[in-house]
């Protein structure tokens, strides 16, 4: 019985030996190469993190990029045709013209801007014309065609009477007044007198001026 115990006592202090010799072989070689665990933990947690990214990539939506549309503008080989239309008698005048500067690079809105821009500020010139209004046409970066409109009110002639001994001056239908002017009727000739009250038709503008200036004192 004393033997067992002896052996069992034996085989206990062994096992304790062999546990401590193990431990402290094992820090012996960590304290000596201490390097050998870190990259062997540094290679497994970068493993993790490239699994862990490509999972992520799976999981995130692929992002296509929209083709951008090319929106037409007007370039400098733009052909620029312009319509001029009268709207009293009724004719049509189209003539290609060199296109304006500022037209350059818009597009259809932004040209539509300046039109109604030009629209609402006409040049003088234009005005002397009888410019009414203009549009858009057609637009493409080949092609761009513009209207504009003119009423142009011809000069249908005027009336020279007589109001309170002075002569007056009255459009074609006698009933619009035109111009008050200094002429006294007795100041001119009889014939003369005659023709106004019966009511002298003058054809032009420019008659009329130079009939004025000829009697105004």
């Amino acid at each position: 019985m004393k033997l067992i115990r002896r052996i069992g006592l034996f085989l206990v202090l062994s096992g304790v030996m062999l546990g401590v010799g193990g431990y402290t072989a094992l820090k012996a070689e960590q304290f000596f190469y201490p390097n050998r665990y870190q990259v062997k933990e540094t290679r497994n947690y970068e493993k993790e993190q490239v699994q862990q990214n490509f999972a992520s990539d799976d999981q995130q939506p692929q992002v296509i990029e929209a083709a951008v549309e090319n929106i037409p503008v007007v370039t400098a080989d733009t052909t620029y045709l312009v319509e001029k239309v009268d709207l009293i008698s009724g004719t049509v005048n189209e003539t290609e013209e060199s296109i304006p500067l500022k037209y350059i690079g818009l597009d259809r809105e932004e040209l539509i801007q300046e039109l109604e821009a030009y629209d609402n500020n006409p040049p003088l010139t234009e005005l002397e014309q009888g410019f009414e209004t203009i549009e858009l046409t057609a637009f493409s970066k080949d092609r761009v065609a513009i209207c504009k409109y003119y009423k142009l009110e011809k000069d249908t002639g005027y009336y020279l009477m007589v109001a309170d001994h002075f002569i007056v001056v009255y459009r074609e239908d006698k009933q619009t007044l035109y111009m008050n002017t200094d002429i006294l009727l007795e100041s001119l000739s009889e014939t003369l007198q005659t023709e106004i009250m019966q009511g002298k038709y003058v054809e032009t503008e420019e008659e009329l001026y130079n009939f004025l200036e000829s009697y105004s004192s």
